[in-house]
């Protein structure tokens, strides 16, 4: 093509570069996922991110923020780690997290999640958190909700001196609801560990045929109530603990777990698994709902404080 006709072409065929983390609202594009951050301060606001594969990390301060892939699963966040923590710190007034995956994120004292959340409410949905320590991990903010769902955790847990990391680990929030989502491949300690006093956890799947010293798949740590249903389990050979697939208020009840529901659940053991394992093992006191669930001969359906001595976790 010759000079003159691209000096004719009209600009808006010329295609221009484009910084990879866009602000929606003010069409402003940065070259750091931080910057694009504290350019919407207080506000409301969404940072779409280009395709590609990014160690950055960014805290958000305040505002309220949707972190989105411009296309689901093209965007990677490789071992970046702001503040010693994670990837996304997140302590403003609440945050969205879409189409992004999370991956190598390591810190030395065995914490490193792809997502660190401080307060506030929490929405993630087709995202993945692969091969760190922690996939979410929480502080304690009894006002807000967490909301997962479509979304994959696995190769996570234990940090390399053994300490007790987890897939999911939630504190006081007011609710955890997890749905559609996949946790599998742990390296230690629970797959979902949570002191919400409200739970619906459903149409999700916990495979651990290929985990390594893991625990519990769903550990409620002070009790809940709400809804273990519509799961699926595969118990693994290489578990720590093979006492409980689910437990209950193993570290004190804190929380009512008066009528939580787990039903229509399906357990099935990998080839060669020999031990005596309980579904349910219940430390609160309270009358649980477990029914319409699908065990395997050697899997009982539930042990309450009276059977059972607690075994807990860090954090």
């Amino acid at each position: 093509m010759s000079l003159a006709i691209l000096l004719a072409a009209p600009a808006s065929v010329i295609a221009q570069p484009t910084r990879p983390f866009v602000v929606a609202e003010t069409k402003r594009s940065f070259d750091r996922l931080a910057d694009a951050v504290a350019s919407i301060g207080d506000s409301d606001g969404t940072i779409q991110i280009a395709p590609g594969r990014y160690a950055d990390c960014a805290v958000q301060r305040a505002g309220r923020i949707t972190f989105i892939a411009r296309e689901s699963g093209t965007v990677t966040f490789d071992g970046g780690v702001c503040e010693g923590k994670a990837t996304l710190v997140l302590r403003g007034r609440g945050a969205i997290v879409q189409g992004l995956r999370f991956t190598h994120v390591t810190v030395p004292d065995g914490n490193g999640a792809g997502i660190r959340l401080e307060r506030s409410d929490l929405r993630v949905s087709n995202s993945q958190f692969i091969d760190a320590q922690s996939g979410i991990l929480t502080a304690d903010d009894p006002s807000s909700s967490i909301t997962i769902d479509h979304s994959t955790f696995a190769g996570l847990g234990k940090d390399p001196r053994g300490r007790g990391a987890h897939s999911l680990y939630v504190g006081k929030y007011r609710e955890l609801k997890v749905t559609y989502s996949r946790f599998e491949r742990g390296t230690g300690g629970h797959y979902v560990k949570s002191r919400a006093p409200v739970v619906e956890i459903s149409d999700s799947s916990f495979d651990d045929s290929l985990g390594k010293h893991t625990n519990y798949m769903i550990d409620l740590s002070n009790g809940a109530a709400g809804r273990i249903t519509r799961n699926t389990f595969l118990n693994g050979l290489g578990k720590d603990n093979h006492s409980f697939l689910i437990s209950v208020a193993a570290e004190g009840s804190l929380n009512s777990s008066s009528g939580l529901l787990v039903d229509h659940n399906q357990v099935m053991l990998a080839p060669g698994y020999h031990w005596t394992t309980a579904f349910v093992g219940n430390w609160s006191g309270d009358t649980l709902t477990i029914r319409e669930n699908q065990l395997p001969r050697n899997v009982t359906i539930s042990q309450d404080r009276h059977q059972i001595r607690p075994r807990s976790m860090d954090r």
